[in-house]
C-alpha cells in the first residue's frame, strides 16, 4: 500500500513527497466524458460501482497517490430534507433556501450510514481495490450555508454575510447543525475506509477576518475537533484571503490546504510547524503548457525542500481545460525532486 499521503499527514519522511490534484476524477479527463455521457452526476453518484470507477478513473492517467471520493459538496442536502438541482455553470441550487430564521427548523437530524450509504458504498468498492489512500470529503459548515441561504447566490458571498451579520443566533443554530451533521458524515466516510477527511471550507476567503472569527470558526472548530477524536486524519483547505490563515490554523486540522495567494513557505510558517501543509500550485498554471507547469511545480517544492509533512496539491481544482498529459508531468516533477545540497558553513 503506498502510505506516502498517511506518512505526510503526520509530518513523517517519505521516500517522494506525495501528490494528488483536487477534482482529478472529473470533467479534465476524456474517459469521465465517455462514463458520464448523458447521465447526471447524482445519477451516477446512486451507482457506487461506476462512482468508484470515476473515482479510480486518475489513476489510468497519472500516478497520483490518493483517490479523492468522486461526490460533491451538497451531496447531504437531501440527506437533511433539501431540494437540490445541479444547474451547468452555477453549481448546486437549492429550491427552498433559508429565507428566515424560522427556516432552519425544516432541516432534519441524519445517519450518513442510511441517509447516504450509496457514497459509503463507494468507499467500500474502493479501499480493497486500490493501492493508493481514499481521500473522502465533506464541505464545512460555512460553505455548506453558503448554498442555502437566500437566492441568489453570489459569488462575494453577500446575501450569507448579511444573515451571519443580523441574525447571529439564528446563523449560529445553522452552522451549529452543519457541524453536527458533516463530523458525522466524514466519520462514517473514515470507517467505510475512506483514509483521511478533506474539509472544503471554498467560500472561506469571501469573509473578513472578525466576520470568521466570531461566526465560523467555533462551528469550523467544533466539526475538526470531532473528527480529531474519532481519530481521522484531517485536511483543512481554504481558500481566497491569505489574511484567514492565522484563524484557519485555529479552527484545527492535521494539515492545512492553502490555495497560490501566498508562497507555501510562508503559510507553512504561519501555519505553524506542528502542521502539515498541502498545496499550492495556481491550477492555471497546467493550462500554460508543459513546461511552465514543471517550472511553477518545481518553485513550490524548493520552498519546501522535502520538508516533512508536505502534500503537493493545487490551489484549488484542476480546471476542466487541463490537458491529462500536463498533469501527468507535474506528478512526475513532484516525484523526482530532490533539493539542491546545502553549502556548507
Amino acid at each position: 500500500m503506498n502510505d506516502r499521503l498517511l506518512r505526510a499527514l503526520h509530518r513523517e519522511p517519505v521516500d517522494r513527497t506525495p501528490v494528488w490534484f483536487m477534482r482529478q476524477a472529473g470533467r479534465s479527463l476524456p474517459r469521465y466524458r465517455q462514463i458520464r455521457g448523458e447521465r447526471s452526476m447524482s445519477d451516477i453518484l446512486r451507482d457506487p460501482p461506476t462512482a468508484a470507477d470515476v473515482t479510480a478513473l486518475p489513476l489510468e492517467y497519472y500516478p497520483v497517490d490518493a483517490a479523492v471520493l468522486f461526490a460533491d459538496l451538497s451531496t447531504p442536502f437531501e440527506a437533511a430534507g433539501l431540494r437540490v438541482r445541479m444547474v451547468e455553470g452555477v453549481g448546486p441550487v437549492v429550491d427552498d433556501p433559508i429565507e428566515s430564521p424560522s427556516d432552519i427548523a425544516r432541516l432534519h437530524a441524519f445517519d450518513a450510514r442510511d441517509q447516504l450509504g450509496h457514497i459509503l458504498e463507494q468507499i467500500r468498492i474502493l479501499a480493497p481495490r486500490l493501492d493508493v489512500p481514499v481521500i473522502g470529503f465533506v464541505g464545512a459548515p460555512l460553505t455548506l450555508c453558503s448554498y442555502l441561504i437566500r437566492g441568489p447566490r453570489s459569488r462575494n458571498l453577500e446575501e450569507t454575510k448579511a444573515f451571519l451579520w443580523s441574525e447571529p443566533a439564528a446563523a449560529d443554530r445553522l452552522l451549529a447543525f452543519w457541524a453536527e451533521q458533516l463530523a458525522g458524515f466524514a466519520v462514517a466516510q473514515h470507517e467505510a475506509g475512506a483514509a483521511a477527511i478533506q474539509v472544503f471550507d471554498s467560500w472561506a476567503g469571501a469573509l473578513e477576518p472578525d466576520l470568521y472569527a466570531s461566526r465560523v470558526l467555533p462551528h469550523s472548530r467544533a466539526l475538526l475537533e470531532r473528527l480529531r477524536e474519532a481519530g481521522v486524519p484531517s485536511i483543512h483547505f481554504t481558500t481566497g484571503n491569505p489574511r484567514l490563515l492565522p484563524l484557519v490554523a485555529a479552527a484545527g486540522g492535521d494539515a492545512l490546504g492553502v490555495d497560490w495567494r501566498l508562497p507555501i513557505d510562508e503559510a507553512w510558517a504561519v501555519a505553524g510547524p506542528e502542521r502539515a501543509v498541502q498545496g499550492n500550485l495556481d491550477p492555471a498554471a497546467l493550462l500554460a503548457g508543459e513546461d511552465v507547469a514543471r517550472e511553477r511545480t518545481r518553485d513550490v517544492m524548493e520552498r519546501v525542500a522535502r520538508r516533512p509533512g508536505h502534500i503537493f496539491n493545487l490551489g484549488h481544482g484542476m480546471l476542466p481545460a487541463t490537458d491529462p498529459a500536463v498533469a501527468r508531468a507535474v506528478v512526475d516533477e513532484v516525484h523526482a525532486f530532490e533539493p539542491a545540497p546545502r553549502p556548507e558553513a
